[in-house]
């Protein structure tokens, strides 16, 4: 057996799904080593795992709760923390290495640090480097616009025109922030500078994402490392609230980023928006904030309630874009409308809307009416979120994932 040590970015919207693969590799009989949120730390060992927190400076830094105007500048916040994080994470990682001596690192492909370290780990020993991503690695490819702005995809010569003028200025200026501050971290570990986004994530032996085609764009440019293994999904054993156990009426799900960002408002336009349908809307709290709120009659305000439990009642299902919240939506063939803030959300908004699986509305645009009204069309693409969920079936998730780590290690112990 293996011993895998797995290395998150201080976000639950990261650990969860990572945390659903290494439940499969435990199962199959691997140890798991696990370095991740401080909150997070006693429930992963109740699951099975050897896990620590990482190094308390790397959830220290973060990005401003109210994001900055814009698509890019919002990036460019993340991209920032990113590189800030990387010195502690590298030393963090190389650390928990020197402790576990694992034969398999992987890595949230957050973690900008922790990627440049099990870099140079595996060249040093041969070891496995996998990196995981959550969403869609914002990797540039001739089949897709460019990641950000959430771009519809390109249709004839004038939207390949739209991307190919489009590219080099959405990622050149990314790059232009990004690449100096990680390839001092780079070169302090004595690796090699990265040139580009597309060089920049393609240093693992292996890539796991957790989307699939046709939510994801078709391409037929992924590195050659890259696996589409489709969400995988995993959530804290909490027990249903009593109230919905008994649910009848048809219900909308409300839920906003498990990360703070200024999305509270999208829970209250949602309950006036839905306050005199035949529906039940069933709403979580965003990170960090707790507003009071007008909650109509046929609405529930939690702070947590399992997801799944509500989705298995629900007829559609409104995030703010979350790549998890969303797919979780579309796995079980519900459909979503997509309110989008900033970070990676404009990109799984268009997703949602080029696949036919619900409906979109901007944050600036949002007021009851509107979001009313993107929710009742998004209940009509149930038949497009049904495809995304059999797509997601056959992707095969976290099995789909440890199927490829085992075979990426068979193939090291017979070369």
């Amino acid at each position: 057996m293996a011993t895998v040590l797995a290395y998150t970015s201080p976000a639950k919207g990261h650990l969860f799904p990572a945390a659903a693969l290494l439940l499969e590799l435990r199962r199959r009989g691997h140890p798991i080593v696990l370095r991740t949120l401080a909150s997070e730390v006693e429930t992963m060992r109740r699951l099975g795992f050897d896990a620590a927190p990482i190094d308390p400076r790397v959830p220290a830094i973060v990005e401003p709760t109210r994001l900055p105007r814009g698509t890019v500048a919002a990036l460019r916040a993340g991209i920032g923390v990113f590189a800030q994080r990387a010195p502690h994470e590298a030393a963090d990682l190389r650390q928990a290495i020197a402790e576990h001596q694992p034969d398999v690192v992987l890595v949230d492909v957050n973690s900008w640090g922790g990627l440049a370290e099990a870099e140079r780990w595996s060249a040093a020993t041969g070891g496995l480097f996998v990196e995981f991503s959550p969403y869609t690695p914002a990797i540039p490819s001739r089949d897709a616009p460019p990641f950000g702005p959430g771009l519809p995809p390109a249709r004839g010569p004038l939207g390949r025109l739209r991307d190919l003028a489009l590219r080099p200025l959405v990622f050149g200026t990314l790059e232009r922030a990004a690449l100096p501050m990680l390839n001092k971290v780079r070169r302090d570990l004595g690796l090699s500078d990265v040139a580009d986004a597309r060089d920049m994530f393609t240093r693992a032996q292996l890539m796991l994402v957790t989307t699939a085609e046709p939510f994801e764009y078709p391409r037929r440019d992924w590195p050659e490392q890259t696996v589409l293994v489709g969400p995988c999904e995993w959530e804290p054993p909490v027990a249903e609230p009593g109230w919905l156990v008994d649910l009848t009426d048809p219900v909308v799900l409300v839920t906003t980023s498990s990360e703070a960002q200024d999305d509270g408002r999208l829970v209250q336009v949602a309950l006036d928006a839905l306050a005199d349908e035949p529906l039940l809307v069933v709403a979580t709290l965003p990170a960090g904030i707790r507003d009071s709120y007008r909650i109509p009659a046929n609405a529930h305000v939690e702070e947590f309630v399992p997801h799944s439990a509500v989705l298995a009642r629900s007829v559609v299902a409104v995030t703010h874009g979350g790549m998890g919240a969303t797919q979780k939506a579309l796995a079980r063939g519900v459909p979503v409308c997509v309110v989008p803030f900033g970070r990676d959300q404009h990109e799984v908004a268009q997703r949602v809307r080029a696949s036919g699986a619900g409906t979109t509305l901007g944050s600036a645009r949002l007021t009851p009416e509107r979001l009313r009204s993107a929710i009742l069309q998004a209940r009509d693409r149930a038949d497009g979120a049904r495809r995304i969920r059999d797509a997601f079936d056959a992707s095969g998730g976290p099995r789909a994932a440890a199927d490829a780590i085992e075979k990426r290690l068979a193939g090291i112990s017979t070369g």
